[in-house]
């Protein structure tokens, strides 16, 4: 059994989100960023599943350890599925959370509400210490708003409304995000994983 899995990743919401959806895994959840040295790994992929491959593999390479890792996407419609893999740099290599989201309201100015369907994607993919890799992935539906609502969450979240709960993934409870969201069904499915490694 494992007893203990390094989260590839530097992004302080992330590893609380993981944490929070695998917290009844009797196995310490450690990031990445916690250890005095730790590989930079260049998101160079095409797809989500590539980049969140990469970055398990590397890590767990690099550590020796089981390694966890993650890529998400908000993919719109309208712009044929982007930002998609690009999210994290949409507005440019140094940008804000606040500057993805104005890039993608202004690229959606004037565009009709029923035409702003999008979709939030996560691929998590765990890997060995000898870097063999199983990968889960999730989705859900939502729509992108005409301006940011909620101060909940991060990255996309105040721009992403969920139709059938009315509200952004920003103006969600913690708890009711991580149920739902995209991450947490991908999650899912990984725990199931881990469950049998």
């Amino acid at each position: 059994m494992i007893k203990d899995m390094v989260i590839a990743t530097g992004n302080i919401h992330k590893v609380e989100e993981i944490k929070s959806i695998l917290k009844d895994l009797d196995i310490e959840i450690i990031s990445m960023t916690s250890f005095s040295r730790y590989p930079r790994i260049v998101e160079d992929g095409k797809t989500l599943e590539e980049n969140a491959a990469k970055k398990a593999k590397e890590a767990a390479v690099f550590f020796k350890k089981w390694v966890i890792a993650d890529d998400s996407g908000l993919e719109v419609d309208y712009l044929n599925g982007g930002p998609g893999v690009y999210c994290a740099r949409y507005a440019g290599e140094e940008c804000s959370y606040d500057d993805n989201n104005k890039k993608l309201l202004d690229a959606l100015e004037g565009v009709s509400k029923e035409r702003r369907t999008a979709n939030f994607r996560t691929v998590i993919a765990i890997s060995s210490p000898d870097g063999k890799i199983y990968l889960a992935d999730g989705k859900i539906s939502g729509t992108i708003t005409l301006q940011a609502k909620g101060s909940n969450g991060f990255g996309y979240d105040p721009v992403f409304y969920v139709p059938e709960l009315k509200k952004t993934f920003a103006e969600l409870d913690y708890e009711v995000k991580n149920s739902i969201s995209h991450r947490a069904k991908a999650l899912q499915k990984a725990r199931e994983i881990i469950k049998n490694l």
